[in-house]
């Protein structure tokens, strides 16, 4: 998995302007975009001021608010002058994206405050899917764009939206209020989810989206640059819980994988995470691995503390937890030094009653 988004970019752009050069000679001007409050016209400028600011925001390395400055038309611009300014803008982006470094973050409002190079190329494609859609609408023109670039764009920014895998341009549609699906109710409000990164003195815990996930479950790397002999069989394992749960819609990004990125040199040497969103007692599991080659150096209790620290600091968690084998000595120093002590026997009896929890598994805890 090396795709920067660049490709998709073009993919949606091109798809774009094909739609509007076919619109030759409908009334921008006087058409409501679909559902928007905007003419096509606006909509059409407003693709391209998108665009620009996308790249120029990861160009600059924007990180606390947005760029500056905007793009305004030539007085006497024709329709197909505007087309020219978002194939232009388009591979702007597109280059952008591929030239960015993989570690590089710049600000985006929602929801976490930031989006890497992959984040920015999806909500560029988004922005030209749907808002070409707005004016086919408007001029009433047929447009329905590559059903796998459709997809893209969900798995990476739209991570906790159920998938319908044989319609995701009716599921991207639905997803951002423009269309209906059979048993789901429609949608007033929404967001795109780029991935959360919660930083420390030595890592980067970096959120692993669906499409993410999806490669390293299959054998690939995420995305990610791994230290000689990762991702570790763990890592695996938890990818594929974190596919499950996008594909039965219950997927949380907050509470799902994040692997752990060393800031010296960018490697990928462990993973870490949630086993689901807290239950209705506030009560959630954790769960970390590292790559044999990064074992002993602290990396799993830096990451632990900050996962930690993090989840408890919200109102809806109370307690963390995790299971370890009891004869797992060094995972069990982890735990302890990042603040969960040993569960009771007979909590632990309970646990095994109630939940299942294995003979050979030690509970510990953490509250909040």
């Amino acid at each position: 998995m090396t795709d920067t988004g660049g490709d998709q970019v073009e993919e949606a752009v091109a798809s774009c302007a094909t739609l509007l050069r076919a619109a030759a000679g409908h009334d921008w001007d006087g058409a409501r975009a679909g559902r928007l409050e905007w003419s096509c016209r606006r909509t059409a400028e407003h693709i391209a001021d998108d665009l620009i600011a996308y790249a120029g925001r990861l160009a600059a390395r924007a990180t606390t608010a947005y760029v500056p400055f905007e793009i305004k038309l030539d007085e006497g611009t024709g329709d197909a002058g505007v087309v020219d300014v978002i194939e232009a803008a388009g591979r702007l982006l597109s280059a952008t994206v591929r030239t960015t470094p993989r570690e590089v973050r710049a600000f985006h409002p929602y929801p976490f405050r930031s989006a890497n190079r992959v984040g920015f190329a999806a909500m560029g494609v988004a922005e030209v899917l749907l808002h070409t859609h707005d004016i086919a609408e408007g001029l009433g023109l047929p447009y329905e764009p590559p059903a796998g670039l459709c997809s893209w764009v969900l798995t990476r920014i739209f991570p906790h939206v159920r998938p319908e895998p044989d319609a995701p341009w009716s599921t991207l549609l639905w997803a951002t209020g423009r269309g209906d699906l059979p048993g789901r109710e429609p949608v007033t409000e929404w967001r795109w989810n780029n991935n959360l990164v919660i930083g420390t003195e030595r890592l980067t815990l970096q959120g692993v989206t669906p499409a993410a996930a999806a490669d390293l479950r299959a054998g690939g790397t995420g995305g990610f640059e791994w230290i000689e002999g990762g991702p570790f069989e763990g890592t695996r394992d938890a990818a594929g819980s974190v596919v499950s749960s996008y594909e039965k819609g219950v997927h949380r990004p907050e509470w799902g994988m994040f692997v752990l990125v060393r800031r010296e040199d960018g490697l990928a040497v462990g993973a870490i995470g949630f086993h689901g969103v807290p239950d209705e007692e506030g009560r959630a599991e954790v769960g970390y691995d590292l790559a044999e080659n990064a074992r002993g150096r602290g990396y799993a209790t830096e990451a632990l503390c900050a996962l930690a620290e993090t989840a408890l600091a919200r109102d809806d968690v109370k307690l963390l937890f995790a299971a370890i084998e009891r004869e797992n000595a060094p995972s069990q120093r982890v735990i302890a030094r990042s603040g969960f002590t040993r569960a009771s026997e007979d909590v632990e009896q309970a646990a095994r009653e109630l939940h299942g929890l294995e003979e050979s598994l030690r509970l510990y805890s953490r509250e909040a």
